[in-house]
């Protein structure tokens, strides 16, 4: 078989299997499989770069950084959909199309609402040549390159009309909200707020190899244009977009009367509970080309559909005031202070709304009536507004453009739905920040709870970290409700917080990517601050878990010159702490080693590396030249043949047994 034909060959096995596995959910073969393909393609590709071609599924992980995203015109506006939250709203939409039709409106169809970002999808001769999202209805973003990373969505479509453009919604599986948020908290990194949040924020990523690694994924629901092809019926326009391999959510259905939709929507009011993906509704659509015509659109929303809204759960209240809240990363926050209500054995008078783009999002206004739920049955937030009991006159919150506490302008970076204060000394960003340095897991100072410290840093006697030192009984004694004992307990407990570990004054310290989890990584392998900012990026990132993102961040911090001179006053008031070790003899044989490990082993991934890291290994993803080690298992690739062009030590599970108990170690996995 030529070269040609066997790329041609790998593309066409690729692009069925990744719609398998991300659209039908049905893989037929497995990860290793998938990945020997995979690297196939790619390595013939690299060596034959004139058989490159944009539409390969090795050209999904995104390319280099956008300057900014272009506005583009709708050819037909994106309309939206009027909302019903009572079957008896739906019965009325029925009750309309009926009367302006003047007979049945035949066939409905019942779908899934996908609560995620509107996009539109444009094929010219069979290749996705543009996407973008529904902005305003008329303009929106050309999000192209970073719909081009879905893998469930083709990018070649055969036999496909010269002009085809589909309509669908991107959105963000829970599953992988939650892998990407336990990364996030490992990092020191905001978690995502939802789903629909996190895919705005990923869609419009100016650096789409990020937004590849958000994982993305899509549903499409509706064919906007199709050259040549007059449709009669909305089914069969989805049955017609499925055959060409597009991702259709299976879970629609065609009703010949309103009841059956009802019943559809009481079965999928419980069991969407079981889908990986957020919906907050049916959609209800008359099934009929010659229907929809008949009935057309308003300026704002079809006719011929309706959004079926599930109620939230929660309790309903109203929105006094919306308050904006500033923390120690400078990040605006919109909170909404309401009427007391009694939800999930509590008392709620204040409910986060995460983000600005989602107080537009709800279109909330103060005087609205609002649904209020609780995320994790620990933080209540607000989840939708009842806008039929909107008081006449309410207006709309603006998102603020300068910060309410120091009133510098505000900024919106790459990739963040969040605005954020820049000024590294806003008063409100000083006290958040001091608040999370002497916070549990940071340096843990009792004794100097919120109203506290807001005093002293009220008073100016608190200005930045190391300036807690300078506090002295007697200053502290004089000042309204303080007493004698209350300041030389706090004074004691900050000489006591100068023996802390160094991870902790790592975390206090708020570098941005470092998390608990990272500081105590970062610590064990460099057990000094001055150890820590002479690091170079290859020893940073053999850390496992430590990435090019976090070792520019680390790097970046150490640069800065206030931040250097916040570590030479912490140092002149003798808060410089090292790691201590915490091991006994032979407990960790193997201190000091960087490994990596490949290939299959008698345990799993995960055990074998938190057995290393036991041990006292640094586990790193990749070899480099830091690595001392690598742990080979059987049919080992790459890593073994870049571990032997470096010289690095190999070993497998018998000989790592071996050099532990040389060591003085037990065993690799004792009895």
């Amino acid at each position: 078989m030529s070269i040609e034909r066997r790329v041609k060959e790998l593309r066409g096995l690729l692009r069925r299997h990744d719609h398998l596995y991300y659209v039908v959910a049905k893989p037929e073969i497995s990860d290793f499989e998938y990945d020997r393909l995979f690297s196939e393609l790619r390595e013939l590709e690299a060596a034959h770069p004139e058989l490159m071609n944009p539409n390969s599924p090795t050209q999904r992980v995104g390319g280099r950084p956008l300057d900014g995203l272009v506005q583009v015109a709708h050819a037909h506006p994106m309309l939206s959909l009027d909302n019903s939250y009572s079957k008896d709203d739906l019965r009325a939409w029925y009750a309309r199309a009926e009367r302006e039709l003047g007979r049945d409106p035949g066939d409905l169809v019942a779908e899934l609402k996908i609560d995620g970002v509107s996009i539109s999808l444009i094929y010219e001769n069979g290749r996705l040549i543009r996407a973008v999202t529904r902005g305003d209805g008329t303009v929106g973003d050309d999000v192209t390159v970073n719909v081009r990373t879905i893998r469930g969505l083709p990018l070649v479509l055969d036999a496909a009309p010269a002009l085809l453009e589909v309509r669908g919604e991107v959105y963000m599986a829970r599953s992988t909200l939650s892998e990407l948020n336990r990364d996030r908290r490992e990092t020191g990194e905001p978690e995502l707020a939802n789903p629909r949040n996190a895919t705005a924020g990923s869609i419009r990523l100016l650096d789409s190899r990020q937004a590849a690694r958000r994982r993305l994924s899509v549903w499409c629901y509706q064919v906007g244009r199709a050259a040549g092809r007059d449709a009669t019926s909305h089914i069969e326009d989805l049955e017609w977009l499925a055959d060409f391999g597009m991702p259709v959510n299976p879970h629609y259905r065609r009703c010949s009367t309103l009841g059956r939709v009802e019943a559809f929507i009481d079965h999928w009011d419980e069991d969407r509970k079981q889908l990986d993906y957020d919906t907050d509704g049916i959609v209800v659509k008359l099934d009929g080309a010659a229907e929809r015509a008949a009935l057309g659109a308003t300026a704002r929303a079809v006719r011929w559909a309706v959004a079926f809204k599930f109620p939230p759960e929660g309790r309903m209240t109203v929105v006094r005031e919306v308050v904006v809240q500033v923390g120690r990363t400078g990040v605006l926050t919109p909170v909404a202070e309401l009427e007391p209500v009694a939800l999930s054995g509590s008392t709620v008078a204040r409910a986060t709304l995460h983000n600005f783009d989602e107080v537009e999002r709800l279109d909330l206004r103060v005087g609205d009536t609002v649904w209020v739920t609780k995320g994790g049955e620990v933080i209540p937030k607000v989840v939708g507004v009842v806008t039929s009991q909107r008081p006449e006159g309410a207006e709309r919150f603006s998102a603020p453009t300068h910060c309410p506490s120091c009133t510098t302008p505000v900024v919106r970076v790459d990739g963040e739905v969040a605005i954020r204060c820049p000024n590294a000394t806003c008063p409100a960003v000083v006290a958040a920040r001091l608040r999370h340095f002497t916070s549990r897991g940071a340096m843990e100072i009792e004794g100097l709870g919120g109203k506290k410290l807001d005093q002293l840093i009220a008073a100016g006697l608190v200005t930045d970290e190391a300036s807690l030192w300078d506090l002295d009984t007697g200053t502290l004694a004089a000042l309204p409700r303080w007493q004698e004992t209350s300041a030389s307990n706090l004074v004691a407990e900050l000489d006591a917080a100068r023996s802390r570990s160094l991870h902790r004054l790592l975390f206090g310290l708020g570098v941005p990517g470092v998390g608990e989890r990272a500081a105590k990584q970062l610590a064990r392998r460099f057990p000094t601050l001055a150890a820590l900012a002479a690091a170079t990026a290859e020893e940073l990132e053999a850390i496992d878990g430590v990435g090019p993102s976090l070792s520019a961040s680390l790097s970046t911090w150490f640069a800065d010159d206030r931040n250097r001179s916040l570590i030479d006053r912490l140092r002149s008031r003798r808060v410089d702490p090292e790691e201590p070790e915490i091991d006994k003899k032979g407990t960790r044989p193997l201190a000091g080693m960087t490994v990596v490990v490949t290939g299959v082993l008698s345990r799993s991934r995960r055990e074998v590396k938190a057995r290393l890291e036991e041990l006292g290994a640094t586990v790193a993803g990749s070899v480099s030249s830091v690595t001392t080690h690598l742990l080979a298992g059987a049919d080992a690739g790459s890593k073994l043949t870049r571990a032997t062009s470096l010289g690095v030590e190999i070993v497998d599970e018998d000989a790592l047994d071996r050099l532990i108990v040389e060591k003085g170690g037990d065993s690799l996995w004792p009895m």
